[in-house]
């Protein structure tokens, strides 16, 4: 069965009865996943979204939301049902920034409110408790995919066009075995929480960056921590126990040193095991990857989640034509990483080289990184436009991505800093 064939009659036979059908699949419903699925929808193209997960409650996911990402959901029309899930970020290293650039938004709540805006669209479908484990093939060529529903049942379901955005450790990617380049990184993150305090210093404000030992993001009534451990290193470090962690935070962090004890245990500490690859090529014959997927990124400058955003909406502005008139070629899906591809080498690029910098102080003792104003702007450069252009890079850069006219919807509100373009702050280890 050729494409076009597909495409007219995927709505029309499946295998199972109670499988639902689609004329483009999406495995994956996180950020690029479920902003995927609400452009196509809002074009007309009968989308499914399958979310391996009941929910999206999970903790330490990429919540941090940059300029790029605030425009996209106020050209959405979200703008509103997005702010009071939303915490500027003005403050970073102690030094405030005067415009909230960047923000924090905890993703499941960000992907709740793409997800009921999404359900408002007849032709979209979100399966939750839905996972992708392999793709249809017919002559070299993916034609939809296989799942696992909730009841634990492998189905199949046909589709004119299979997005991956099943992250870094993506299912489909593995099963058509595409080839990654992989770049070496000096770290792991552990990921934990610690209360914070109405009269703790304004340095740990916002997001703050001690000695580049560890990122503190202030949430409002709690701080999320990523502590930076030397890569590979998760299971040497967790036999010294718990006391050792809560040891080292507190030299890192006086503030904190009364409220170490809130780390119970080690079960407490999440590993985030750091990858920085990108797949040579992003596409094959009726599958397309994106997000993580396609390139997996260092959390270096908190880009990653809306690298992955930008992705989805690029994708969504050259496939739906062709998706919905019966016409999607590999030549379309061959522009998506065109138009992509340069984002991803230059940020992974600025990546990179604060992972040199990395390497040496992750040598340091704990004591030697004690937080300081502005360490960080000042590592970055003395004059303001190294600063700058690294901003302009990771908080949306040149490369950033305009919503299709087809998705955009009236705002009854919109978030001022999310139009503006004076300098951002950078945000980053």
């Amino acid at each position: 069965m050729d494409r076009k064939e597909l495409h007219s009659t995927v709505n029309e036979t499946t295998d199972h009865l109670d499988a639902p059908q689609a004329t483009c699949v999406i495995a994956g419903g996180g950020p690029a996943g479920m902003v995927l699925g609400l452009l196509l929808a809002r074009a007309g193209i009968a989308v499914t979204v399958m979310e391996k997960h009941a929910d999206f409650l999970r903790d330490f996911r990429g919540d941090t939301v940059h300029r790029s990402t605030r425009r996209l959901m106020s050209d959405l029309g979200l703008s509103e049902q997005l702010e009071p899930f939303l915490h500027p970020l003005d403050t970073v290293d102690g030094v405030r920034t005067g415009r909230p650039f960047v923000g924090v938004v905890p993703q499941w709540d960000f992907l709740e409110t793409l997800a009921d805006a999404a359900a408002r669209e007849p032709s979209f479908r979100l399966l939750r408790g839905t996972e992708v484990v392999g793709p249809i093939r017919d002559r070299g060529a993916v034609t939809g995919v296989r799942y696992r529903g909730p009841d634990g049942a492998i189905r199949e379901m046909p589709a004119a066009l299979t997005v991956a955005c099943d992250g870094r450790w993506s299912a489909l990617r593995s099963a058509l075995d595409l080839r990654l380049r992989t770049f070496d990184v000096p770290m792991d993150v552990w990921w934990f929480r610690l209360p914070r305090c109405p009269d703790d210093p304004a340095e740990l404000s916002g997001v703050s960056h001690i000695g580049h030992r560890c990122a503190m993001v202030d949430r409002g009534d709690y701080y999320q921590i990523g502590y930076l451990i030397p890569k590979g290193r998760d299971a040497e470090l967790r036999a010294r126990g718990i006391e050792a962690l809560r040891r080292d935070v507190a030299e890192l962090v006086p503030a904190l040193a009364g409220r170490v004890a809130e780390l119970e245990s080690l079960d407490d500490v999440k590993l985030l095991d750091v990858r920085l690859n990108r797949l040579r090529r992003w596409f094959s014959d009726g599958i397309l990857f994106i997000g993580d997927a396609a390139h997996a990124m260092s959390p270096a400058g908190g880009i990653g989640v809306n690298l992955a955003i930008a992705d989805a909406v690029a994708a969504a502005r050259i496939i739906a034509g062709p998706l919905r008139e019966g016409t999607l070629s590999t030549r379309h899906l061959a522009r998506v990483q065109v138009r992509r591809a340069l984002p991803t080498v230059l940020t992974q690029t600025v990546q990179q080289l604060m992972h040199r910098r990395l390497r040496e102080l992750l040598a340091a003792p704990a004591a030697d990184a004690a937080p300081r104003p502005g360490r960080l702007m000042s590592r970055i450069g003395r004059s303001a436009l190294p600063r700058k252009l690294a901003g302009f890079v990771l908080t949306g850069g040149p490369f950033s991505e305009r919503t299709p006219d087809f998705a955009r919807r009236p705002a009854a509100s919109r978030t001022p800093a999310a139009d503006q373009s004076t300098d951002p702050p950078v945000a980053a280890w």
